[in-house]
């Protein structure tokens, strides 16, 4: 029996090296012709291959934008309920590392026994006949204490590597939490961007809209003396009566889309409704990226993205799942050790004589289970086969994303440069009104008229700047930048990655 079992211990490091199931090679090369290409397709002139900056917001070079980004980066629940799950997930790590070492248990205790003998007449009559001791009694009640204390150590040899596919499993899935924190930075950050340059362009925009007012109230006022010294139509009246009523229905949406705004970023930094209102209300220029923009090369990107991040982890972890599956075909091999030691005096205990051992190891094998287990087999094969197709929709749609948002700052830079173009003849139609009004040469009313057209060529250059600076907003999103690496935990994947 000992023969058997220094046999059995001996091929222990040679069962330990033993892990069934397919090992993860790493995820599938879904874009070969992305990963060796220099620059992105739609990358035009001002779009360089420079790796770009991390923090992409200080490109508008906006305090207040910056202030609230890393206030919301900060306190966002968004990022909270993240760093919550990035720790429950270590900890879930952590448990199965620690579950695979030997686990053991102790006890001590103390009992109180008290024993009824009954008559005890007989027993005293033969305990003074042998001792010669007439004064020598038995007594009818026993009183006395045990003592016991007992140590359990048990350990859970998997030879075919199930436990390592789980401690595996659980890895990936903590690394994979790691990058919902980092995707949860991207969102967040481009969301309260994108928000702070609507509300900048939404106040522009009242701006310009109540300027506009104003004109078609002066014009209005000349077209009504017009009318009334019978020079001017009621039509014409009429026309811009209709103009004037049209552009004071828009100032309340506006002035509401400004509060709720306002709302959406408070929001978004964790805060109340309104606790940004006074801040906020101080009207700013439209923030404007900058000139050259760096967006680095296709596979800096599908590197960098935190989705990829997560679809390849989910896919390291399907594949250890089945593994783990396959593994419990196999038998496991359990050892158990037992030590007890029991006494009325609590101080025998600490006596080698007083102390029992039991211990050996045992085999067990749920052979009858086989044909669940294949099932389940196929379950886990058909769930890597779905997470393997998910992360070549995520590399792909990673791709089209990067390559649309391109196209669409492209054309949103074109677009706002026609517009300065068109801002920049208007104002200067408008400065030559003035000039031709003064020489006498142009009515007042013509030369309003001009001004209003300068204004509406303003508020359409405002929404362009605005719309460019959101498509800004869109392509650092794609590029998968906006975030940081979560502290590390103490005890973690990254500190065992080598012991296992």
């Amino acid at each position: 029996m000992r023969t058997r079992s220094l046999l059995l211990l001996s091929a222990l490091p040679l069962l330990a090296a033993c892990t069934v199931g397919p090992d993860y090679a790493g995820p599938p090369d879904v874009a070969p012709k992305a990963e060796a290409a220099k620059a992105f397709h739609n990358a035009g002139q001002g779009v360089t291959g420079y790796y770009p900056a991390a923090q992409w917001w200080s490109g508008f070079h906006d305090a207040e934008m910056t202030r609230l980004i890393g206030l919301a980066l900060q306190s966002s629940p968004d990022v909270e309920v993240a760093r919550a799950k990035i720790r429950a997930a270590d900890s879930q790590f952590t448990n199965t590392r620690k579950k695979l070492l030997p686990q053991g248990s102790a006890s001590v205790g103390v009992t109180h026994a008290r024993l009824g003998l009954g008559d005890t007449s007989g027993l005293t009559q033969t305990l003074r006949d042998a001792s010669g001791d007439d004064s020598a009694s038995v007594p009818s009640v026993y009183n006395t204490d045990i003592y016991n204390d007992m140590f359990t150590a048990t350990w859970e040899f998997d030879p075919a590597g199930g436990n390592t596919r789980k401690l595996r499993g659980a890895r990936a899935k903590a690394e994979a939490a790691a990058a919902q924190y980092a995707d949860a930075q991207v969102q967040l950050s481009a969301e309260v961007a994108r928000a702070y340059v609507s509300l900048r362009a939404a106040q522009e925009q009242l701006s310009i809209s109540r300027r506009s007012i104003d004109l078609q109230k002066r014009t209005l006022s000349l077209t009504q003396q017009q009318v009334d010294q019978g020079t001017a139509s009621d039509l014409s009246l009429a026309r811009l009566q209709t103009q004037l009523a049209s552009t004071e229905a828009d100032l309340p949406m506006m002035q509401a889309q400004v509060k709720d705004l306002s709302a959406q970023i408070a929001a978004l930094c964790g805060l109340e409704p309104g606790t940004l209102d006074k801040e906020l209300s101080r009207a700013g220029r439209i923030p404007s990226p900058p000139r050259v923009v760096n967006v680095g090369k296709p596979a800096d990107m599908l590197r960098r993205r935190p989705d990829i991040r997560i679809a390849e982890r989910d896919l390291a972890a399907s594949n250890e799942q089945i593994g783990q599956t396959i593994a419990s075909f196999f038998p496991k091999i359990s050892f158990m050790g037992i030590a007890t030691a029991g006494s009325t005096d609590a101080n025998a205990l600490l006596r080698t004589d007083s102390i029992s051992i039991l211990g050996g190891p045992s085999l067990s094998w749920n052979f009858l289970a086989l044909p669940q287990k294949q099932s389940a087999v196929a379950g886990a094969t058909a769930q890597f086969d779905a997470s393997e197709a998910q992360y070549r929709k995520a590399v792909l749609g990673a791709l089209q994303d990067a390559e649309s948002s391109l196209a669409q700052f492209e054309g949103r830079r074109a677009n706002v440069a026609k517009l300065a173009e068109a801002s920049a003849a208007a104002t200067k139609a408008s400065d030559l009104s003035q000039t031709l009004n003064q020489a006498g040469t142009l009515s007042v009313i013509d030369m309003l008229d001009i001004q209003r057209q300068e204004l509406q060529t303003q508020l359409a250059l405002a929404q362009g700047r605005a719309q460019l600076s959101t498509a800004f907003i869109a392509l650092q999103k794609s590029l998968g930048l906006g975030w940081t690496a979560p502290p590390a935990p103490q005890t973690g994947p990254q500190q065992v990655a080598a012991k296992s």
